[in-house]
């Protein structure tokens, strides 16, 4: 049975159970739930305290989300019989290691506004229901802060992972520093930093963090999450290389500089992205297509049409591929990127082994247009390619073999622009522009949904051929109420729907909604 909450009419309270602290983590793989757990049992045991820690582990993101649990009790002639879990509504201390996991404690009854201190971190590492939302699938932390004002007793917020990726650690440590500034417990900080010195591992970039993190927490003012706006394009930002390719892209820049401000700061990173993708003449190209949409458009509009072309044609011309896929495998800065986030030591070797499973129209779509076009228009060779090409690999690119494998295909950046996808991609670029154009200006409104109908469209593989049919179902639909009035409204109505869900249950009702009141009756 699980362990019961003593209440004040009761009876007398058992001496055994005064002093008491019941105390809870929830983390996931690789945040260190299990140091911090064995950091607060030294500390408790170095306090004089009998003390018993447990995990469960759970399935809901890489290698789980785990509840440890720490019983703890100021050591007596007999040794305390400690609970094994923890119950609904019996937990002093809580400590989440992401704002959900404190939303999902105060589901499960953990946090409780008569006894509980919650201490989390309001950085977001998204759950997989929320990155398989076509759309924007992130759940609101707003929501979350607003319930653990109403359900916990005391308050801890503020983002301990940005501290810990600072010092060169993992969020463990500034959990520590958090739970020893808050005085939950009654020790002192000298047992917190002796027990990180015991393990012996990572212990200044460790003690850094939670330092930082106790100093924050015994401010007790709480930091609120939010969403951080994009970082605009500085000086500092601009491509380095040779004079003459300098030379070049400045010319690009300046073909903008008579552009309203709003659309020259959409414009410039669309041009960064494009000549990223694919090079400045790739660069130029972009600039003439989003050029014809500001030739159409006004400032009585407030340029909304050109604005909105300036971010989705860039989308559409940067599109993902296999070469695409491992020339950003191959970037330097990945790499520095990978050991940064896992906190590696200088001198520690890391093992980096990626997986890849090219389907048949990746390989058919890296081919000259007419080979590929004969591959694709029959469905037999198509399965004869995927039977070939498309059993997963596992390449180590930590090594020169597999380095060499991905850096080869990201080489053949210059032939891109001969391959069979890069034809269906301009076929697709120059069909979608000329839906637009044709609606305008009579059709002002409704031409700016359908450039950013764009955001249906991402990924490669099995992700770009949902997103290809999700963008023909909201076309095909919009032609059938293009002549209303409320045409933009529903071309809006049509791509929220299509966002909305993975399975595509949603757009299908949108749709059924349209021809109710669009086909002629039977």
């Amino acid at each position: 049975m699980p362990d019961q909450t003593i209440l004040p009419d009761a009876g007398p309270v058992d001496p055994a159970m005064r002093g008491l602290i019941k105390l809870a983590v929830m983390a996931v793989g690789g945040q260190g739930g299990g140091v911090l757990t064995n950091w607060i049992t030294d500390c408790a045991k170095a306090e004089g305290y009998a003390v018993q820690a447990t995990s469960v582990a759970g399935v809901a993101q890489r290698t789980g989300a785990t509840v440890y649990y720490v019983e703890m009790a100021p050591a007596g002639v007999s040794a305390p019989v400690f609970s094994l879990m923890p119950a609904a509504g019996d937990v002093d201390i809580l400590l989440a290691a992401e704002l959900m996991e404190a939303g999902r404690a105060i589901i499960r009854g953990f946090v409780t506004p008569d006894r509980t201190t919650l201490i989390a971190s309001t950085h977001r590492a998204l759950a997989l229901t929320e990155k398989i939302v076509p759309g924007d699938g992130i759940a609101q932390p707003d929501e979350v802060v607003a319930a653990a004002e109403i359900a916990a007793q005391r308050l801890v917020l503020f983002d301990m992972e940005e501290i810990a990726q600072r010092s060169g650690t993992v969020i463990s440590a500034s959990l520590l520093g958090a739970l020893a500034g808050s005085g939950a417990l009654p020790f002192v900080q000298s047992s917190y930093e002796a027990a990180i010195r015991a393990s012996g591992r990572g212990v200044e970039p460790s003690l850094a963090a939670f330092g930082e993190a106790y100093a924050r927490a015994k401010t007790g003012q709480n930091q609120m999450p939010g969403r951080q706006d994009a970082p605009s394009l500085a000086q500092g930002d601009e491509p380095r290389g040779p004079d003459r390719l300098r030379r070049r892209w400045l010319a690009l820049v300046a073909r903008m500089a008579d552009w309203p401000e709003p659309l020259r700061q959409m414009a410039k990173r669309g041009l960064v992205a494009v000549v990223d993708f694919q090079g400045l003449d790739y660069g130029a190209d972009y600039l003439d297509r989003v050029q014809a949409m500001l030739d159409r458009d006004s400032a009585a509009q407030d340029y909304c049409l050109s604005i909105a072309a300036a971010k989705y044609i860039a989308r559409a011309m940067a599109y993902d591929d296999v070469i695409r896929t491992a020339e950003l495998k191959t970037r330097s800065g990945r790499f520095h990127r990978i050991r940064a986030e896992m906190a590696a030591e200088p001198d520690a070797k890391m093992m980096l082994r990626e997986f890849l499973k090219p389907g048949a129209a990746e390989i058919a779509g890296m081919m000259p247009r007419r080979l590929g076009g004969w591959f694709a228009a029959n469905p037999a060779r198509m399965q004869a390619l995927g039977r070939i090409f498309g059993k997963g690999r596992r390449i180590r690119t930590d090594r020169l073999g597999g380095f060499l494998q991905l850096y080869l295909i990201a080489g053949l950046k210059g032939w891109r622009r001969y391959s069979f996808r890069h034809a269906e991609e301009r076929a697709r670029l120059n069909d979608w522009l000329a839906e637009v154009q044709r609606r305008l200006p009579e059709k002002y409104d409704l031409g700016v949904e359908i450039l950013t109908n764009q955001r249906l469209i991402k990924g490669y593989s099995d992700t770009h051929t949902r997103g290809l049919d999700r963008y023909g179902k909201v076309m095909a639909a919009l032609r059938l109420v293009e002549a209303r009035n409320d045409a933009a409204d529903w071309a809006r109505r049509l791509r929220e729907a299509a966002l909305a869900d993975h399975t595509g249950t949603a757009l299908d009702g949108a749709v059924a909604t349209i021809r109710s009141f669009s086909d002629p009756p039977a």
